[in-house]
Formats: structure tokens, sequence, C-alpha cells
């Protein structure tokens, strides 16, 4: 008796505080423009935040999309800014990559779009990388190939290498697939690499992320450990998930960069404003 006590004080603490995060949202206006993204020349490297962990990427000649999530609303969350780009004005993507299943990352309807769009404009769909076991989420979407890695593994798409790299989460989309594959991806042509990291540990916010997101701080610590040019931040803004206070991951980030003397490294993109490198 006690246990299930204990057990449903739990289950209603949790309904509450996911209800106050679902009350948030609602009462909140959505925020931000949408633009249309400028295109690369002479081989640079293109980089337009979409918003939450959702960027278009040019590199080698190549239009790339990274969790790409156009979504106004996240099952009962209200999306809180407006995706920095529309669909319509992208180029044709030539890859797709999704880090892992979850559904603020592998969201199916914008995936399906993004395959209509590539038919209108340029007649072929374009191909999708995943992670293992996750084949059986976008199979039916109407991509031209489905490329699955596990960690460390490659693909070659004409010009640019795409690996598959750990992180530190998982992969379920529901309760019962924890079998499902999950990491980030390193992207390189001969002249740039990009990593995004997907998902990754650690956190400082509720407890229960610790050990699946990344803080501001552990975020700094690995930019430096990474010996990386640039440090571009996702994850905050679009919806809210956690309790903090919107401003909070980029103010702390700000601080922990400036102790770090890495300031002037750190690009804080608006959605939809494209940086060239």
């Amino acid at each position: 008796m006690l246990k299930a006590t204990l057990k449903n004080s739990a289950l209603r603490k949790r309904a509450s505080q996911f209800g106050r995060l679902v009350r948030h949202s609602a009462v909140t206006p959505r925020t931000g423009e949408t633009h249309k993204p400028r295109l690369v020349s002479n081989g640079e490297l293109g980089v337009t935040f979409i918003g939450h962990a959702s960027f278009f990427v040019q590199i080698g000649g190549q239009n790339v999309i990274i969790d790409p999530n156009f979504a106004r609303w996240l099952f009962v969350l209200k999306r809180l800014r407006q995706p920095g780009v529309r669909l319509r004005d992208l180029p044709a993507i030539d890859l797709v990559l999704v880090t892992h299943a979850h559904f603020d990352h592998l969201h199916r309807p914008s995936l399906r779009a993004i395959v209509q769009h590539a038919r209108n404009r340029r007649g072929t769909p374009p191909t999708i990388v995943i992670p293992h076991h996750v084949f059986d989420l976008v199979s039916d979407l109407g991509f031209d190939d489905v490329v699955e890695l596990d960690w460390w593994n490659s693909y070659r798409h004409r010009g640019l290498t795409v690996t598959h790299v750990p992180s530190r989460h998982w992969g379920a989309r529901v309760i019962r697939d924890s079998h499902r594959g999950y990491g980030g991806y390193v992207l390189r042509d001969h002249r740039h690499s990009l990593y995004h990291a997907g998902d990754t540990a650690y956190f400082y916010n509720p407890p229960s992320f610790r050990n699946v997101h990344t803080s501001p701080a552990d975020a700094t610590r690995a930019f430096l450990d990474l010996n990386s040019r640039w440090m571009v931040p996702m994850h905050y803004g679009t919806f809210r998930l956690s309790h903090e206070p919107m401003e909070e991951p980029l103010a702390l980030l700000e601080k922990e960069a400036k102790a770090a003397g890495i300031q002037d490294r750190v690009l804080v993109m608006e959605e939809g404003v494209t940086k060239f490198f």
C-alpha cells in the first residue's frame, strides 16, 4: 500500500509539472520571423538555424537538413518561436539526417513534406541517413534511399562524408523500443567539417536530464575538448520542454563562454539567418 501510494504521488507530481509546461506554452505568444535562406557560392559552408535542433546546411555543393521539425505544435506543446525558414523557400534537399527517433527530432510530417518538396523542385526525393533500427519509422515516407548507420560508420554522398558518432542519450520513440540507435553526425567535404551532436549528456535541471542532455557549462567544456573553431547553440527557445526560464540557457552559456575566454567563438544564430564560413 505504501509503495503504491508513493508511486501514485510521484505520477501526480510529474503530471502536475507537465501540466504547467502545457499551460505556459499555450498562453505564451509565438515570436520570431521567417527568412529566405541565402545560398552559398565558391564552396562556402552555409548554416541556417531553423529552430530547436533543426538546421539547413549547405556543404560540399549539397543541401542537407538535420532533424527537421517545422511543426507549430509538438502534440500539446506549442512552438514558441517561428521556424526560421519556410520549406517552400528552401532548394531541393539532397540529404536528410536524423539523429534519433524522439518526436522532436524525427518529425514524420516534416520528413514527408521534404520528400514532396524535393519531388516538386527536382523530380527526385532525397536520401535519408538514420541510426540503426529506425528504418521502420521512415521507410514509408518516400525517400530515394534510406541509409542506416552504426556508431563510427560513414556514408559517402557524392563529395560529402557523413559519419555517425556516439552520444550519451537514448533512442526509444515510445516505452518499449529502446533498441533504436541514436547519436550525432560529423559532415566533411574537402574544405569544411561540421558536428551536430543531436541530444547528449549532461544537463543541470531537472536531475533526470543530467545524464542525457548537456548543460551550458558542459557544452562549453565539450567545445574546448573538441578544439572546434565555432560553437552554434541549439535546443533553446523553441519548445518548452523543461522548467527553467526560457532565456536562462543562453544567459548561462554566455557566462560560461566568457569565463573560458571563448565568447567571440560562440555564435547565437537568429532563426532563418544564414551564416557563411
